[in-house]
């Protein structure tokens, strides 16, 4: 049965997700930016991102997000996480009251240390909290956009409501599949951003295949320590939305965090590096953020901490590693 779409934020992941929706359900795509808006209604296609990609007949882009949210049933949220808050606020006036609201955000508001999840209910109407589902797991747009098979997991505190988004968006190259640990999917999605930025620094320094292996397998360490800390299932690291982002965010030449770390370990700075990205990544703000968390939780987490250091251009890159290596000894599983 057909759903009608609302998808919010006209960026590469957004953009991706627009098209997969149309090919059986009505979908509004709605752009902050009405040039963006205009060029994808004239044209077809984004004019920013994945512009070889032609998006079908039945996406209708807006600029209006009254007219984008009118009747939907089904709204995706896509816009960076530092516009989240407003974004829902906004929008808020508008949702259908049976609405069902998905984040595909990755990342924890630095003010409040919440994750998207939590800033949804800190928005909405206490009827919509029931049906938050947050998406995430190894999703490059582009290859999303091509067809490519990708599998992601959905996560409801109700997770019949999971389940009812899994129906909707999954199809021949595109697999949900669905918990209810929606705490350990956020944490999960957003804290891979930073350690690929670390693993992008290693990379960057020609530090080898055997120091990348160790940072990603210490990384998921310290991200579930903090997962479980806060009441996350330790499995959920395990899955695709941990150590499956996780590998492919640190080793994908799309990462825009690893892209970061690399440009880094080149002997960049960060202002000049973002300065020539067309894209957001998450991961710098949220190694703050993250880094903040933990200090409040007691949880320990040394490659972040490092990389926050280098990215507030307190620490070189390559005495962020000697300080990685000369730890206190410990044990593994430490």
């Amino acid at each position: 049965m057909a759903v009608p779409v609302a998808v919010l934020g006209a960026g590469s992941f957004g953009t991706c997700l627009a098209m997969l929706c149309a090919r059986e359900n009505d979908v509004t795509l709605w752009s902050r930016d009405p040039v963006v808006a205009d060029a994808v209604a004239r044209e077809g296609r984004n004019p920013h991102y994945l512009r070889n990609v032609e998006l079908p007949e039945s996406v209708r882009a807006t600029a209006d997000l009254g007219e984008a949210l009118r009747g939907r049933e089904l709204v995706i949220v896509a816009v960076p996480s530092h516009g989240v808050r407003d974004t829902l606020s906004a929008a808020r006036p508008h949702l259908d009251p049976g609405a069902i609201l998905v984040s595909t955000v990755k990342g924890i508001e630095p003010e409040t240390g919440y994750t998207m999840h939590r800033v949804f209910r800190d928005v909405l109407d206490a009827a919509h909290h029931p049906r938050i589902v947050c998406l995430s797991g190894p999703s490059f747009a582009r290859e999303v956009a091509e067809g490519k098979p990708t599998m992601v997991t959905l996560a409801s505190e109700e997770e019949t409501w999971a389940i009812s988004v899994q129906a909707t968006l999954s199809g021949p190259w595109f697999r949900c599949y669905s918990t209810s640990d929606v705490l350990g999917v956020e944490l999960g999605g957003a804290l891979k951003n930073v350690i690929a930025i670390a693993v992008g620094t290693c990379d960057g320094l020609e530090a080898g295949l055997n120091a990348r292996a160790a940072l990603m397998t210490r990384g998921l360490a310290e991200i579930t320590r903090l997962g479980v800390a806060m009441g996350a299932d330790p499995l959920t690291f395990q899955g695709l939305s941990g150590m499956g982002d996780l590998m492919l965010t640190c080793t994908g030449d799309l990462s825009r965090n690893r892209h970061v770390g690399l440009e880094l370990g080149r002997g960049r700075r960060l202002a000049d590096i973002l300065g020539q990205m067309h894209g957001v990544a998450e991961g710098v703000r949220t190694t703050r953020a993250a880094c903040a968390l933990a200090a409040r939780m007691g949880v320990e987490m040394p490659i972040s901490e490092v990389v926050r250091d280098v990215l507030d251009e307190k620490l070189a890159v390559r005495e962020a590693a000697i300080r990685l290596m000369t730890r206190q000894l410990r044990s593994e599983r430490d």
